[in-house]
């Protein structure tokens, strides 16, 4: 990603949201102050703001970056693009695939400008649905392409860890513009994505 910070790095508030989470651990009924704990806080800290990074680039600026014109009228994909999200409900993982496809109206971008928009959006508090029709928008505001679909499949740590605790369960989402409205261009892209080449 554009700027991505590492993990060890200070942020502006790493220290205000240390001492929150100070207080958290006290509040479950543990002693911050032992040896395990003391420097939980701050590692928890660094943690959140390295995993809710994206809000701090414009996604449009990843793509204008690297935006060039082309003849070219079919289908590109980019598929398995791993990526990891907080949920907004509990502050818990989901994580999992983006498939991505577009197809070019004069213009493509480069390849992995697709992947950082995936890990742009996905680094925030985010819903599965809303991070699918984000990636979507963003691709098809700034590249005009003919169309752009978009599919997530992902595994959530909110129904594994807690509530259901179904360890096997997938969620898909999918979101589509223009040219994908036609029931044969997207199943093209589900097959294509399906294959193992």
């Amino acid at each position: 990603m554009t700027n991505i910070k590492s993990s060890d790095e200070l942020g502006e508030h790493t220290e205000e949201i240390a001492f929150h989470y100070k207080k958290i651990i006290e509040l479950l009924g543990e002693d911050s102050n032992r040896e395990g704990l003391l420097k939980t806080p701050i590692r928890v800290a660094k943690a959140m703001e390295f995993f809710t990074q994206g809000y701090d680039i414009d996604p449009k600026s990843i793509i204008q970056g690297a935006m060039f014109k082309e003849d070219y009228r079919q289908m590109v994909i980019v598929k398995e693009i791993d990526f990891y999200s907080l949920c907004e409900h509990h502050l818990l993982p989901f994580y999992g695939k983006a498939h991505v496809a577009y197809i070019p109206n004069g213009h493509i971008t480069g390849l992995s400008k697709i992947v950082r928009i995936v890990e742009l959006f996905a680094r925030r508090l985010q819903v599965q649905e809303r991070l699918t029709t984000q990636i979507k928008d963003c691709i098809q505001d700034t590249l005009n392409p003919l169309g752009v679909m978009v599919v997530i499949e992902a595994q959530h740590m909110c129904m594994q860890m807690r509530g259901v605790e179904k360890q096997n369960s997938i969620t898909t989402t999918s979101d589509f513009t223009g040219a994908f409205d036609r029931e044969k261009t997207r199943e093209e892209f589900i097959n294509l994505i399906k294959r193992g080449y």
